[in-house]
């Protein structure tokens, strides 16, 4: 179920982003009267398709990794004479250059819109208050206690752990000083440590645990929420709101604790002490086994946590007038632009893993947590997407719009077009260069799974 749930994310997450950008080529190439002859959603063969009055065919194809616009080039085949001047290859490199930029264009476009609605509607954020400091960490080097709010980092305002994150993954890899301005009981402060080529590990960087800090979360108690059906709770008879005080008279200091302990005992029986209005109860419960990919076996019971409130001192109410968000809109789509140039530039010099990229798995298992976890969370997620995709495509690579873009600004420079030759040596590096990032990125995905 969660497969085909991934699958349906991906699908959806993809359908908008690859419709927004074929609809910036569509639309700036009508304009520029380049007549279009299929705006395809998906690669091969369509599902279903219909046409418009200008006779263009609009489809949607069966694999949904992907899309395309098809306009009339005489590269593709002979124009009838009564249409040239609609043919691409018949218009200036001006027009051109503007049609290949235009669907990276409109991928920030929407980004800029998306940042702006979530600025509009308003988003409750967790202040990045520091819990645990990791022992020989950045964190600790630069002197972070427990109970310090992060108001920014190098400089920057930060008001979510996400935030704090995205300042992380642009200084992973460098060896100069971190910059961290703090508040602890009202009064502010400024630390800093030198980062000594900190890294992120290769398979699910965490930049907040690596660089040392596990941020604060009030108390979980051993209350228990949702209980599955067919689980080993619910055949116990345990309900919800049962709070487990102790475990083979054992106390338990929190859920995390109970969470251990049943881990660790798989086919063993725990004898549970719950309270359940004001009544103290003894649960016979019996972990069941579950194999993890490791081999290793751990016990579950099919229960979860009861959901936890957070105090109001520590939430952050963020909102803007319409006008007040256009430019916070537009320093939230430069950040991620930034952040998705520094991460290129890394992995191409070496201070980032190229294990840290991700293919289609990742974007669908993301995609689904994301859609799970509600509107402002999938807005987001599509808004740092798009913007990826923009900047990889106006990448100088043959086969993407940055490639193009600069064969048009050549042609437009020496008055002639690039050499057929020079353009399919390009085609074929560029080819070969993008296939072998998409099988490293699946590869990187399968080992992650």
């Amino acid at each position: 179920m969660q497969i085909i749930q991934s699958v349906l994310a991906l699908a959806l997450t993809l359908g908008i982003l690859v419709t927004l950008h074929e609809f910036g080529h569509f639309w700036v190439a009508r304009r520029c009267g380049v007549k279009v002859l299929r705006f395809s959603v998906g690669f091969g063969k369509p599902l279903f398709s219909w046409y418009d009055r200008h006779g263009t065919e609009f489809a949607v194809a069966a694999i949904p990794l992907g899309g395309y616009v098809k306009m009339l080039d005489a590269r593709e085949g002979p124009v009838p004479a009564e249409l040239e001047d609609q043919a691409f290859t018949s218009k200036p490199p001006s027009q051109r250059i503007a049609i290949a930029a235009a669907g990276p264009v409109a991928n920030f476009i929407f980004a800029i819109f998306a940042y702006w609605l979530i600025s509009v509607v308003g988003v409750t954020t967790v202040a990045p208050i520091v819990g645990e400091v990791a022992p020989d960490s950045v964190a600790e080097r630069a002197g972070l206690q427990e109970g310090m709010e992060i108001l920014g980092v190098d400089g920057r305002q930060v008001t979510s752990w996400r935030d704090v994150n995205m300042r992380l993954l642009e200084r992973a890899g460098e060896q100069g000083p971190i910059s961290l301005e703090v508040s602890r009981d009202g009064v502010r402060g400024t630390f800093s440590a030198p980062l000594n080529g900190w890294n992120l590990s290769n398979d699910e960087p965490n930049p907040l645990a690596e660089f040392g800090i596990t941020p604060w979360r009030p108390d979980v108690p051993a209350v228990l929420g949702q209980i599955s059906e067919d689980g080993r709770a619910s055949m116990a008879g345990l309900q919800p709101d049962d709070r487990v005080t102790a475990v083979d008279g054992e106390p338990v200091a929190d859920w995390f604790a109970l969470v251990d302990i049943i881990r660790e005992s798989p086919e063993q029986q725990l004898q549970l002490t719950v309270e359940r209005n004001g009544q103290t109860l003894d649960v016979p419960v019996t972990p069941a086994t579950r194999t993890l990919e490791d081999g290793q076996d751990i016990g579950f019971v099919g229960a979860g946590v009861q959901a936890i409130s957070w105090p109001d001192s520590v939430l952050r109410e963020i909102s803007y007038g319409p006008l007040a968000a256009i430019p916070n809109a537009l320093e939230e789509t430069w950040a991620d632009t930034r952040l998705t140039l520094v991460a290129i530039k890394k992995m191409v010099t070496g201070l980032l893993s190229p294990t840290n990229l991700s293919g289609p798995i990742t974007i669908a298992r993301v995609a689904e947590a994301s859609v799970s976890s509600g509107f402002e969370d999938f807005v987001r997620f599509l808004a740092y997407l798009s913007v990826s995709l923009g900047v990889l495509n106006l990448l100088p690579v043959p086969v993407l719009d940055g490639g193009h873009i600069v064969y048009y600004t050549i042609e437009a420079i020496r008055r002639r077009p690039v050499s057929e030759h020079a353009q399919a040596l390009g085609l074929r590096i560029g080819m070969a260069l993008i296939l072998s990032l998409m099988v490293f990125a699946l590869y990187n995905d399968l080992m992650r799974l």
